[in-house]
């Protein structure tokens, strides 16, 4: 049992607006409903009819049944929603789907009849999906919650859609049928008034027959709590999510829901730190759940692809594809090499992708061999229909393989559609071109990625003492650092240009005068920093240079080395988030930047690197000295720990130079503190 049984597996259901008249709303819902099991009431309270089934009210209707509907499906306008919906709930009706517009998302009055809906909800404890949505479907039980047509033939099966809108719900189930993978459940949250994305989510972690879920977000007002329910939902089952807003479509996004949006990016960093496999685009979305509904590999942080191709062409396709995506398709070891030469023609590519020349009967033993390698770990096989040479289905169902299989099948299209949904039902996931079974294999390996990070322990340091509230200088922000082990230059706070000529004197060598001034977070845009000084003469025409201060702030100078940036801010809807990129200058020019959600694990953390389109830059190329990995690490887990704080709106380090020793030291850091009336409030606000 779950909280939103009432909703999705009801005993009775009372449709409101309920009509006659073909072409209405109402009737296509009735309609849509006739095959459902319990009893389905009509509702019409402008033109009852009790002879031919149609009642005043939700009251009247279940006296009639003998039954209390527990689910509502309102086909009603928005302006007599909130009142008819609690009239049902005093009745006892404990769900309900509103499916008309005219609420948050529109203008004039919309906002005021949802707030109407929502005090319902809070009043009644009715839960209400919606508004503004399609419906819902679960075919497994006979029940289609949608006025869309041809959504009473959709077949049950085992993939679970949740999607912002209804219209995408519809779409995906469409093409997954089309794909020949069944729906288990498919909902369009609407408006999500008060069903959300993580209620739904919860509930499908509580049914055993959902095997893979597509998530499609368009805004993600619930932040922690969306991530939060991901990551447990896949510990049992894969999530695949699509998130809207790439481009810049906020306001189109918010008008269409009424709800908020938050960075696509950090939405998108949220749900894969949650354990969620991304994809870019619908088509990827279909071939990943439909992959992963039938298979799941155990937790890896680097399966290796081995390819078995019968043409080599589109072999050299799906390879090419898979390796461009960072993908492994390893070499095979020579034993198998061996064994492969005996079955197959000499002239043909035996050291992975496995190019048979074209199928064979030999194909069977061929994918076997390749699947028992020990560098493998999904074996993914392309092939043309060729009757005349081998029966490519059975030739498939009949490998006793070490490893998962993913077939890619072309051929006649009717003919083709069969075979795949052949090996689909016989567990194969199968695509129908090597752009699809990329994104099929690739969906595989990264839910097995995720899960390996899954499995990696928070890590969290001693946070430090932090200054009193109100605007926090440099030499102040670098204390705190300093605090978490983060190295920065020494350094002194100088009261005047004497004390700053007696800096000099202290420190030696070259030096860095900086104005210090806690208003002034970008000191270098107002002339604010001099580098480079090394006599008296020198600083003498570098105060004359900066403007007025009231502190300055001499620093030895660091040795010259790449830089990085290094911050973490507080998302207004999902908290801390901290962020990794290329430093100095080139982080607002190439704005490359890797983020994660804090609190985070080490394993997370050192793999931030690595996803920076310049890495290379901090790896050592070119003979120069490579980033001390485990010292940048401690520095991200540092800030991770420092957003813990409550009192912390943003801290950034940058640059965060890389010496030649490889250790990293923090030449400017800003500290910004939250308003205290501001604290304790939630981040998913």
């Amino acid at each position: 049992m779950t909280a939103l049984d009432a909703l999705f597996a009801p005993r009775a259901i009372a449709v409101l607006g309920a009509s006659a008249t073909p072409g209405k709303l109402g009737a296509a819902m009735a309609d849509s409903l006739a095959s459902f099991p319990g009893p389905v009431m009509k509702v019409n309270s402008g033109r009852p009819n009790p002879d031919r089934g149609f009642f005043p009210t939700v009251g009247e209707a279940a006296a009639a049944h003998g039954i209390t509907p527990d689910l509502v499906v309102s086909c009603i306008p928005a302006t007599v929603t909130a009142d008819a919906l609690r009239e049902a709930a005093a009745v006892g009706a404990r769900a309900a789907l509103v499916c008309a517009g005219g609420f948050a998302e529109a203008g004039g009055d919309g906002p005021l009849h949802q707030k109407a809906l929502t005090e319902v909800v809070r009043d009644s404890g009715i839960r209400v999906l919606g508004p503004n949505t399609s419906g819902f479907l679960a075919p497994h039980r006979r029940l289609t919650a949608s006025f869309v047509p041809g959504a009473p033939d959709l077949e049950p099966g085992p993939v679970a859609v949740v999607a912002a809108s209804g219209g995408v719900n519809h779409a995906l189930a469409f093409a997954l049928a089309e794909a020949g993978v069944g729906l288990r459940l498919g909902v369009g949250l609407g408006n999500s008034l008060d069903v959300t994305q993580a209620d739904v989510l919860d509930h499908l972690a509580e049914d055993d027959g959902v095997r893979a879920v597509a998530l499609h977000v368009e805004t993600a007002a619930e932040g922690r709590r969306l991530t939060e329910a991901v990551r447990r939902l896949t510990d049992r089952v894969p999530v695949v999510a699509l998130v809207v807003g790439r481009s810049d479509i906020g306001d189109f996004a918010r008008s269409h829901t009424g709800a908020l949006a938050t960075s696509w990016r950090v939405t998108r960093t949220a749900l894969r730190q949650a354990g969620a496999v991304l994809v870019d685009d619908e088509r990827d979305l279909v071939d990943a759940v439909t992959a992963l509904s039938r298979v799941r590999l155990p937790a890896n942080p680097r399966p290796g692809i081995g390819l078995v191709t019968a043409q080599a062409g589109p072999g050299l396709l799906l390879t090419d594809d898979l390796r461009s995506h960072g993908i492994q398709v390893p070499p095979l070891v020579e034993r198998t090499v061996k064994e492969l030469r005996e079955l197959l023609p000499a002239l043909t590519y035996l050291n992975n992708p496995v190019d048979t020349g074209r199928p064979s009967p030999v194909l069977t033993q061929v994918v076997e061999r390749v699947s028992e390698d020990p560098g493998i770990d999904v074996t993914a096989v392309y092939g043309l229909l060729e009757p005349t040479a081998v029966d490519l289905p059975a030739a498939l169902t009949a490998a006793r393989t070490a490893t998962p299989l993913v077939a890619v099948v072309g051929g006649p299209v009717e003919q083709a559609r069969r075979t795949r949904r052949e090996l689909g039902e016989a567990g194969i996931p199968c695509a129908a071109t090597p752009t699809s079974g990329s994104a099929m294999v690739r969906a595989l390996v990264e839910d097995a990625a995720a899960r390996t990070r899954l499995e990696a322990v928070l890590t969290a340091s001693d946070a430090p003492t932090l200054p009193p509230p109100g605007p926090v200088d440099e030499h102040t922000a670098k204390g705190v650092l300093a605090d978490l082990g983060i190295h920065t230059p020494v350094r002194r706070v100088c009261a005047d240009p004497a004390a700053a000529h007696a800096a000099l004197d202290e420190l030696g060598g070259s030096v860095v005068v900086k104005i210090l001034d806690a208003d002034i977070l970008h000191k270098t845009e107002v002339g604010g920093v001099q580098v480079g000084i090394r006599t008296h003469e020198e600083l003498d025409e570098a105060l004359a240079r900066m403007p007025a201060s009231p502190a300055l702030l001499v620093e030895q100078m660091a040795p010259a080395g790449p830089e990085l940036i290094v911050g973490v801010r507080r998302d207004p809807v999902f908290g801390p988030v901290l962020a990794l990129g290329a430093g100095g200058t080139a982080a607002e020019i190439l704005g490359d930047v890797s983020l994660r959600l804090a609190p985070l694990s080490a394993n997370e953390a050192h793999a931030m690197l690595d996803e920076l389109a310049t890495r290379q830059m901090f790896l050592g190329t070119r003979g120069a000295t490579p980033v001390d990995r485990a010292r940048l690490t401690h520095v991200l887990l540092a800030l991770a720990s420092l957003a813990a704080d409550d009192a912390v709106a943003e801290c950034e380090i940058n640059p965060l130079r890389v010496l030649p020793d490889g250790d990293v030291v923090a030449l400017d850091a800003v500290l910004l503190l939250r308003d205290p009336r501001d604290q304790g409030g939630s981040d998913d606000a």
